[in-house]
């Protein structure tokens, strides 16, 4: 029988949840708070401070003063939608994620539902309903504006909370996607739309970019002098940097979904190493199949030109104070699996220069800004502060000295519920033992 799919005994204490002698990287700006009390109420922080007393009857979790509480992280680009998946990310402080296309409807109507009350253990769930304008990459089409507001209208009905552009958009049908998702509270997310550009798309109201490297395509790109491949066009960073702050917009900084395509791009003997790393044994057989025919190893040429600019770009958009989120597409791509390639983005952000403050920030506060612009009116997420919903991750040591420590959680609460290491470790056995069970024939 599986396990995977029923959540671990966690401890939510009805009188409310007291955290004492922590030490809490709020993440409101940068700092950090010793010896601190931090107490939860129902889905909610209530108090942080030093002289909090913990209410009568309330569950005690002892830092002993070693412990650091911080924000739970949010993978603001995934396409997973199982629900060991949903317990991957959990086990990996992920407390809130972003689906960016193709989710199933039994996922967000049964299996996001149950991890909304606690019947299985996961991640909070957002998620983009993806259109594209023709059927090249398999997307949902829409040809005109009429169709486009018709799907707005359809995924509000559906509970998508985000419409996701794709490349092949025709102008007409992306500023009614724009305009519908304006009316309806779906705010358009997505990719560069080739027959429009980026900066018209961010004018227009686009409110995220889905990856850094829509820029290369839409914007930053010119002709390679004597060679077939384009070359970024570096003298136009100040004005691309423009055209997102002016908008107030959102990049996402995924790095190392970048570096990962780079280094399997015509390499088949590295996508064979992917597919035997240990947390493979945490992924379904059939993604394993995908990884292996993903087709990345069998193209011609060299990206690593391209990555070397995604990563000065990145950094220069994080010093002019663009709000970057980070995001990883897993488990698409091979290479990246649920959870795990959430702490490997964050590596990559402070190997491009970020500080450690500045690469947490994409999984934490700056998530939070986001997903409070998309609907004002839900409980605030993303720093350790009273008011805030309870998604928190408790660590042996501060992540702004080594972010390596988010890889090691001593627990998780998601909406105020608390999972213990145990917990933790019991969802990651759960999903491998029935992975493998699902290998061995009877």
């Amino acid at each position: 029988m599986s396990h995977a799919l029923a959540a671990p005994p966690a401890s939510p204490a009805p009188p409310g949840v007291a955290f004492v002698h922590v030490n809490v990287v709020p993440m409101d700006r940068e700092h950090v708070l010793r010896n601190q009390t931090v107490v939860v109420a129902g889905n909610r922080i209530v108090a942080v401070g030093a002289d909090v007393e913990p209410p009568a009857g309330a569950a005690i979790i002892d830092g002993h003063g070693t412990a650091w509480l911080s924000p739970g992280l949010a993978d603001m680009h995934t396409h997973s939608d199982s629900a060991r998946d949903m317990a991957l990310y959990l086990a990996n402080g992920v407390t809130t994620v972003l689906n960016m296309g193709e989710a199933s409807n039994e996922f967000l109507a049964q299996v996001r539902p149950a991890i909304e009350r606690g019947d299985k253990p996961g991640p909070h769930i957002h998620a983009a309903f993806l259109v594209d304008g023709s059927p090249r990459y398999g997307h949902f089409t829409v040809t005109n504006a009429s169709e486009a507001r018709e799907i707005v209208r359809l995924a509000k009905t559906n509970g998508y909370e985000f419409i996701k552009v794709y490349n092949n958009l025709s102008p007409a049908a992306f500023r009614a996607l724009v305009d519908e998702g304006r009316r309806r509270g779906l705010p358009v997310v997505g990719h560069g739309v080739t027959a429009v550009g980026v900066e018209r798309q961010l004018d227009a109201g686009q409110l995220m970019i889905a990856h850094a490297e829509e820029f290369l395509y839409t914007y930053l790109l010119q002709p390679g002098a004597g060679s077939a491949d384009p070359v970024p066009d570096t003298a136009r960073i100040p004005g691309a940097i423009d055209a997102i702050l002016r908008n107030k917009a959102f990049v996402t900084a995924d790095i190392n979904t970048y570096a990962t395509i780079a280094r399997q791009w015509g390499k088949p003997a590295v996508v064979e190493r992917f597919l035997h790393e240990p947390e493979v044994r945490y992924l379904s057989p059939d993604r394993r199949l995908a990884w292996r025919h993903a087709g990345y190893d069998e193209r011609r040429g060299n990206l690593d030109g391209n990555l070397a600019f995604l990563r000065r770009f990145t950094k220069a958009m994080s010093d002019a104070g663009v709000p970057l989120v980070a995001g990883t597409d897993a488990p698409t791509i091979p290479g990246l699996v649920p959870g795990w390639s959430l702490h490997d983005d964050l590596a990559a952000l402070e190997q491009a220069g970020l500080s450690r403050y500045e690469a947490l920030a994409t999984a934490t506060c700056t998530p939070g800004r986001l997903l409070h612009r998309a609907a004002p009116a839900a409980i605030e997420s993303g720093t350790v502060e009273a008011g805030r919903r309870a998604d928190l991750v408790l660590t042996e040591g501060n992540p702004l000295d080594d972010l390596a420590t988010l890889r090691r959680p001593l627990g998780v609460m998601i909406d105020g519920r608390w999972h213990d290491a145990v917990n933790l470790r019991r969802m990651l056995d759960d999903v491998a033992a029935d992975y493998a069970a699902a290998g061995t024939p009877r």
